[in-house]
């Protein structure tokens, strides 16, 4: 497939999110599509696919002008969009996803066995262990990624828009991907991929074009830039890839503000540790090691079956989050669209909805003391809004995690819980996070931030817990703290080493 977008510009009312961008992808073709958030990438996508109409420009594919493009009509012409957000849902099974909206049928009646069949096959051709007739609720994160993947193999498609396909997956999924991009890029199928991780667009694309602020940048080949050459051109000026721990100013003091012992749940077994105040402690792990549901069981989202959390020599109740608020913890989850936004709500409601259950004592709310509240918090971290009545749903995503992030600000709560603060968003973004935790600690707030990628946990953390088939297989101290180390706790290779 050949695509042309020419000139197109897009506009929400008074709100120019697009602005005369032109961008082109060949067949068999991988092109990286870059751009901070809030750049218009996810616009100009969704302009392709008929989501909504271009305010101006045109949509050519294969020399032929398309116009009035719709969902359908690019469904059709072959052309699939992998959602940041998962598009999928959670009460039907896995085949029935893949298939919903375009089901074969038979005089009128669904061929459910047939539609499995299909399925399973490109699940399996996948080489994952993907049931198709699973239910979608019962798969983690990482799954249902694999699932929304397999739905655009599934109907052979020429054109495929990736955005941040690999943000729940783990390396080896990451590597099962890219081998079978290669393999339909070499049948011509092409792809656009959106990703703020630099070393995969490095790995995997090979041209890209830049997007600032719903305008055009460059455009060009990865073989011709490196990783800091596209940072700068993503947001706008020299960028230094500087170590923002400082090493010989830590904030650590004797007192334990949380310990946790001998905590045992479902997935994980006799987890221990002592957070200090001003620590920051990364807990990090393979898919499956425990961490993810650790994080859940510390803010009381899910039940720990023996062991104890204390919070200053005091057992904690985590039986309601209330109560687990109420006693200075606050929580930051992964998957903000299940967990972290209410997308019916306002930008104002949703910052403000920690502290309407820890804090709000008065009878009625005060747009007033809203707006003051977002206000402030929108200024800690440059979150890009025009109206703060507006729903949530119309940031981007990455704006949408910072004000998952600052909702908490206002809760004055000391311990910190962080599940992969920075999912899904862009390298001038995660720094201001990576600022904020170090603050955090600087002003005597604790923090534990899960995550899986060492860049992150390099540039924060005073030290890393590796957790390994549930149990906690390394504690290490910053000053010994490696990529190299840390995978090999990972991986259990250091108790290979021991036997």
């Amino acid at each position: 497939m050949n695509l042309e977008m020419k000139n197109i510009s897009k506009e929400f009312g008074p709100v120019q999110a697009v602005a005369d961008v032109s961008f082109s992808v060949g067949p068999g073709e991988i092109h990286g599509l870059l751009g901070e958030n809030g750049a218009g990438k996810t616009t100009l996508m969704n302009v392709l696919c008929g989501t909504f109409p271009p305010t101006s420009g045109k949509i050519i594919i294969d020399g032929q002008e398309i116009t009035a493009m719709t969902p359908k009509k690019a469904s059709d012409m072959k052309i699939r969009f992998i959602h940041q957000e998962l598009n999928l849902c959670n009460d039907l099974k896995v085949y029935e996803n893949m298939y919903l909206g375009e089901e074969i049928t038979k005089y009128r009646f669904v061929q459910y066995k047939e539609q499995v069949r299909h399925s399973q096959e490109v699940l399996d051709s996948m080489h994952v262990k993907i049931n198709a007739d699973a239910l979608v609720s019962d798969l983690d994160m990482a799954q249902k990624q694999l699932v929304e993947i397999a739905k655009a193999l599934l109907f052979k498609s020429e054109l495929i828009i990736m955005d941040e396909p690999t943000t729940a997956l783990n390396n080896h999924e990451i590597e099962n991907l890219f081998t079978i991009m290669r393999s339909l890029k070499l049948q011509g199928v092409s792809f656009i991929y959106i990703s703020h991780k630099m070393p995969e667009l490095f790995e995997i694309c090979d041209k890209y074009t830049v997007l600032r602020d719903g305008k055009f940048i460059e455009t060009g080949l990865f073989a011709d830039i490196d990783e800091h050459k596209a940072t700068e051109l993503l947001i706008g000026r020299t960028f230094v890839n500087a170590n923002l721990k400082d090493e010989n100013n830590t904030a650590i003091q004797p007192e334990v503000v949380l310990s946790v012992k001998n905590l045992t749940g479902t997935t994980f077994h006799d987890v221990s540790f002592d957070l200090h105040k001003g620590e920051i402690i990364a807990i990090t792990g393979l898919q499956g090691a425990g961490s993810a549901e650790l994080a859940q069981a510390l803010f009381g989202a899910l039940p720990h079956k023996s062991g104890s959390i204390e919070v200053k020599n005091t057992v904690l109740n985590t039986r309601t989050i209330k109560r687990v608020m109420t006693n200075g913890i606050a929580m930051v989850p992964s998957n903000r669209k299940e967990r972290g936004i209410l997308p019916d709500l306002s930008i104002r409601d949703n910052n403000s909805m920690a502290f309407f259950v820890s804090k709000h004592r008065k009878l009625l709310i005060r747009p007033k003391e809203e707006n003051a509240r977002f206000e402030k918090n929108r200024k800690i971290l440059d979150i890009k809004v025009d109206l703060s009545s507006a729903l949530i749903t119309s940031l981007s995503g990455g704006n949408q995690q910072k004000v998952i992030v600052s909702r908490w600000l206002e809760t004055e709560a000391n311990i910190f819980i962080m599940d992969n603060p920075t999912q899904g968003i862009d390298v001038g973004a995660k720094y201001q996070i990576y600022k904020l935790i170090i603050d955090l600690a600087n002003q005597g707030k604790s923090v534990l931030v899960f995550s899986t990628e060492f860049p992150e946990i390099w540039h924060i953390a005073d030290r890393c817990i590796v957790m390994y088939k549930g149990g906690v297989n390394g504690d290490i101290r910053r000053s010994e703290l490696t990529e190299v180390k840390m995978m090999a706790y990972s991986i259990g290779s250091n108790l290979e080493v021991q036997r």
